[in-house]
């Protein structure tokens, strides 16, 4: 509020409307009217904050919408006294204030963020998670800005442990903080008995004030920093999935059987991540088959419908079956002028297509079944 220069002392004001004509002592205007009373001069000198104030003013007569939310809570209040106190200016105050605003604007060249947070956004890609962390420990937490910014940005993973060991009532202002979406995900993994809790608390969470909210965000902010760096952005289960999802499926079919003996829960959860092409038939939905297909070369796509054998059949025959006649029975015709494929061929081709699915999947444009809808 204070980044503007002084305004001299020989600044226009309203002119006086006091001592208009030869009016007399008494201020009757021929038949005993009186005058209307003086309108308030401006003062001479503005103040660094007055100056901003009608910036500010100017601003929102043009409706552009200003971040003041962003600053802190006395430079808001103030403001708000500067508007109150201020009344009327002239045009040349209010282009002597303009001018200048603008040439301190031109005379910026380049503006740094205040405090810890501003800088480790500007830094962020570009230091290391480990590193960020340190530094929010070493200063104490000393946070400016919005901490549900931050929060907002934080994996679902590492927001759920909160969500399950805080009181539902700091849960319910956590999901109302966070996108609906990413809401509905966190809402979905608790336990019943706990989402409802926490639904509910929802609706209690109007009379929360923004001090509260605010004091919340930090001290879960808090908590974040003091988790330890994961190397790793996927769950065990999930990598092992992956990468079983493009081995032989001899390989795919021992790696579970040894996981079954040794961790059956473990070997269950990889299992849930596997997305092969035997998964197809119940994991696809039929509409998007169109999408799967445009996605995989031709020649791979054949050789794949027709090398697909056992369970692998049954997704070969869905993809034929939720596609125009014409073109399924063009397919046809190609696979049987193939002949039998080679099961190393058939292999590569059958991970090109799930390959091609996972890309869809990655980019949102399909989503996978869970297999029970």
């Amino acid at each position: 509020m204070d980044g503007l220069p002084q305004i001299s002392d020989d600044m226009g004001s309203l002119p006086d409307l006091g001592g208009m004509g030869n009016m007399g002592d008494t201020g009757d205007f021929g038949g005993g009217f009186d005058l209307p009373p003086p309108v308030s001069r401006m003062p001479a000198r503005l103040s660094k904050k007055a100056k901003a104030a009608i910036i500010v003013k100017l601003l929102a007569a043009q409706e552009v919408k200003l971040p003041l939310a962003t600053f802190p809570e006395e430079m808001q209040v103030e403001l708000a006294h500067q508007l109150t106190e201020l009344r009327y200016i002239d045009k040349h105050t209010l282009t002597s204030v303009v001018e200048e605003f603008l040439e301190e604007l031109e005379a910026i060249g380049l503006s740094f963020p205040g405090g810890l947070e501003g800088a480790l956004k500007v830094l962020d890609g570009t230091i290391s998670a480990t590193t960020a962390s340190k530094l929010r420990s070493n200063a104490g937490f000393s946070l400016t800005g919005d901490p549900w910014q931050r929060i907002s940005d934080v994996e679902i993973p590492r927001l759920l442990p909160i969500l399950q060991e805080e009181s539902v009532e700091v849960g319910a202002v956590l999901l109302s903080k966070l996108k609906v979406s990413k809401a509905a995900q966190l809402m979905s993994m608790l336990p019943g008995e706990r989402a409802r809790r926490v639904a509910y608390a929802i609706s209690l969470t109007s009379s929360v004030s923004p001090e509260v909210v605010q004091r919340i965000g930090i001290s879960l902010a808090a908590q974040l920093d003091s988790q330890p760096s994961q190397a790793f952005t996927d769950e065990p289960p999930e990598r092992v999935g992956a990468i079983l999802n493009f081995s032989s499926s001899s390989t795919r079919d021992g790696v579970l059987e040894g996981l079954d003996e040794t961790d059956k829960d473990f070997a269950e959860q990889v299992r849930k991540n596997i997305f092969t092409y035997a998964n197809i038939a119940t994991r696809i939905d039929a509409r998007d088959v169109a999408k799967v297909v445009r996605g995989v070369e031709q020649d791979l796509l054949i050789k794949a419908l027709a090398g697909a054998t056992g369970e692998a059949a049954a997704s070969t025959e869905f993809i034929l079956s939720n596609m125009s006649k014409r073109m399924a029975d063009g397919l046809r015709e190609e696979m049987e002028n193939l002949g039998k494929v080679k099961d190393t061929d058939a292999e590569e081709a059958m991970n090109a297509v799930v390959a091609a699915i996972r890309d869809l999947e990655a980019t949102g444009e399909i989503f996978l079944l869970t297999g029970d809808d």
